[in-house]
């Protein structure tokens, strides 16, 4: 079930990024909430926010290293999907696993989710996001903590 779920986050990433590359020119912006939330298509040769630019191979090793050490643990363990620690690893494998697809196949990380007071990014950076907050949370309440 873990991998079901990991698998709906990945194919929603690149299925939005397929759409946003057919319907966008590079850096054109679209608004949805004019002023807040904008469509606006960007290549991320970097790591979180640009930085580190042109640093693909990095990325890509770091990416493996941490898709390895996530499944493994979730495997290994065969945790419930309805924990906070399984969902928020399973969070951070599908958005290392849709930002990695990426850079493999582009050499880059399409983003396109623009809030304008924030840095450009996509579904995958919030899976990443939101894991690592729970994964936070969850180690922080965990009774062994």
């Amino acid at each position: 079930m873990i991998f079901i779920f990991i698998a709906v986050i990945f194919f929603f990433d690149q299925l939005t990024k397929v759409l946003i590359t057919q319907a966008l020119s590079l850096h054109q912006s679209v608004p949805l909430i004019k002023g807040v939330l904008h469509l606006t298509l960007v290549r991320n040769r970097g790591a979180a926010f640009g930085i580190f630019k042109d640093q693909a191979p990095l990325f890509i090793l770091t990416s493996l290293i941490a898709i390895i050490l996530i499944s493994v643990q979730l495997k290994k363990d065969k945790l419930k999907i309805f924990s906070i620690y399984t969902l928020s690893l399973s969070l951070i494998l599908a958005g290392a696993l849709g930002n990695l697809a990426d850079r493999l196949v582009f050499g880059y990380v399409i983003d396109f989710i623009d809030f304008r007071i924030w840095p450009v990014f996509n579904i995958a950076d919030s899976a990443i996001t939101i894991g690592a907050i729970l994964l936070g949370y969850s180690v922080l309440t965990s009774k062994n903590a």
